[in-house]
């Protein structure tokens, strides 16, 4: 079974700059545990563990309905094709003339009209600058181009084969499987970070980053954040000055740095623990 060390599609936030030291935790870890991902994302962590340990049960909540994307791979191949004929002649990762921009926006909208679909977040890697995400035409047709479209074609055999695929609230998900012997893998979208090619843009408000922390109480648990969210300094605080816990307490960080673009960047923080037999 092939082994992916990152995601097929783009996908904001996905962890493959934390892919080495996740699978150098998870060694600290049962191999025939419950591991829910309860934030699923791109599916990397989901797919990540499930190759580390084959026998674990792995459960994906697929909020961002990323397996759509997933099984539109024959058809983004089809408009990538069709986009790099166009833009044949132009620089790599240049900004396009305004001439070219328009052409491509044709190949897109026609593209559209005949498939009935655009995965418009890779379209988005592909011909915006770095960072930059539309998820419709008319958001697409505001930015300019750039010639970033990948040499090859999307692939994502066998990427997520033996996880179990759910698409659920992740409190529901939560509340399903509880134990010992189940270890949550908890990457909701960043505090203080733009969430534009998300599921759901208005959901996640500073309640709703919080509320995630409870299922950490007592429990095993991946947790991922960045520094520009400051939830981990937020919890020091609020255990020195009040009978509340920390959810952190005890917990193994690490941390990976993170570039959007030449004048934007962030430091990745990955917090594991396992509750107390």
């Amino acid at each position: 079974m092939r082994n992916y060390n990152t995601a097929p599609l783009p996908f904001q936030g996905q962890k493959r700059r934390f892919i080495k030291p996740f699978k150098q935790a998870l060694n600290s870890f049962k191999r025939d545990s419950i591991y829910i991902d309860l934030f699923g994302g791109s599916g990397l962590l989901s797919h990540t563990v499930k190759q580390h340990y084959p026998e674990a049960k792995v459960i994906w909540n697929d909020y961002d309905n990323y397996a759509k994307r997933l099984a539109a791979i024959p058809n983004t191949n089809v408009l990538m094709a069709k986009l790099r004929l166009v833009l044949d002649n132009c620089d790599r990762k240049e900004r396009l003339p305004e001439g070219m921009r328009k052409k491509a926006l044709d190949v897109v909208k026609i593209h559209e009209w005949e498939y009935g679909y655009v995965d418009y977040v890779t379209l988005s890697a592909s011909v915006l600058f770095s960072g930059k995400f539309a998820t419709c035409f008319d958001e697409l047709a505001k930015h300019p181009f750039y010639n970033r479209i990948r040499l090859t074609e999307y692939v994502a055999t066998d990427y997520l084969k033996g996880v179990e695929r759910v698409k659920t609230d992740y409190k529901a998900l939560y509340s399903e499987y509880q134990g010992d012997n189940v270890v949550y893998l908890v990457d909701p979208p960043y505090l203080s970070t733009d969430v534009s090619s998300y599921n759901s843009k208005d959901y996640w408000r500073l309640r709703d980053y919080l509320d995630v922390l409870s299922v950490l109480d007592g429990s095993n648990y991946f947790y991922f954040t960045s520094n520009k969210s400051q939830v981990v300094e937020l919890c020091e605080w609020i255990e020195t000055r009040s009978m509340t816990g920390n959810p952190f307490a005890g917990s193994t960080v690490s941390t990976t740095s993170n570039s959007i673009n030449y004048s934007s960047s962030y430091t990745d923080i990955m917090l594991y623990k396992q509750s107390p037999d």
